[in-house]
């Protein structure tokens, strides 16, 4: 198997660990690379998986934002375009990191193994489907966005014709309506395979906690230590 395999109650850790510390704002060094280094553990758990291209993209965004954010713009920066960047790098900075590993775990997953984890957590049926059919959506929408993009270039469209109601036309409407569609197609996929019955289900997956997960765990959960002690300290 490729990559290095983490249960699925490791990953949901990861994100709220994440999640957690990019809440706050990081003022000392100490506190910077604590930020960067739970970046850099998704990102490297994409390589593993092949994931090239996503882990390059997001490394790019968060290191352009971070060096601009950090180096050349200040806070007493005059002008719209520096307000413009200021807070732009600001959103990428804060928001990158949960973005990076809530893709990682999406990317990664299997609904099978995700619902076993929910039922072994005990999570309400409501909560699990919500999130199944959430996991599965936005995977979908981005392979519906590039089956219009290649039949609007097909066509000779590109790029809505440099217009921008071009753009909202050929290319906005049709995945609007494909959201639609596939959400309710999702719901009922879901339906289907007994998501949600009140009898409790059976799963081929048997998760289990390995060392890998618990060594995981570890190193999020004194992360997050640091993290806050530092807060506090400061």
């Amino acid at each position: 198997m490729r990559g290095i395999y983490l249960d699925p109650r490791t990953k949901l850790f990861m994100i709220f660990v994440v999640s957690l510390i990019v809440m706050s704002n990081a003022v000392t060094p100490l506190e910077w690379t604590i930020r960067i280094l739970l970046t850099a553990i998704p990102v490297f758990l994409l390589i593993t998986e092949g994931k090239y291209a996503s882990a390059l993209r997001f490394t790019a965004m968060y290191a352009v934002s971070l060096i601009l954010m950090r180096s050349f713009i200040s806070e007493d920066s005059k002008g719209l375009l520096s307000a413009l960047l200021v807070g732009y790098c600001g959103i990428v900075v804060q928001f990158l990191p949960a973005m990076i590993t809530a893709w990682y775990v999406i990317k990664t997953t299997k609904i099978g193994e995700f619902m076993s984890a929910m039922q072994k957590m005990h999570v309400p049926d409501g909560i699990s489907v919500s999130l199944a059919v959430v996991m599965r959506f936005f995977p979908t929408i981005k392979e519906e966005y590039g089956s219009i993009r290649d039949a609007m270039k097909m066509r000779g469209i590109s790029f809505g014709g440099g217009k921008l109601s071009g753009m909202i036309e050929y290319r906005m409407i049709p995945l609007m309506f494909s959201c639609v569609n596939i959400g309710d197609e999702l719901s009922a996929a879901a339906v289907t395979r007994g998501l949600g019955a009140p009898i409790k289900r059976t799963s081929a997956y048997e998760l289990r906690l390995s060392t890998r997960d618990i060594a995981v765990m570890a190193v999020f959960t004194l992360s997050a230590c640091l993290f806050i002690g530092a807060k506090i300290i400061g």
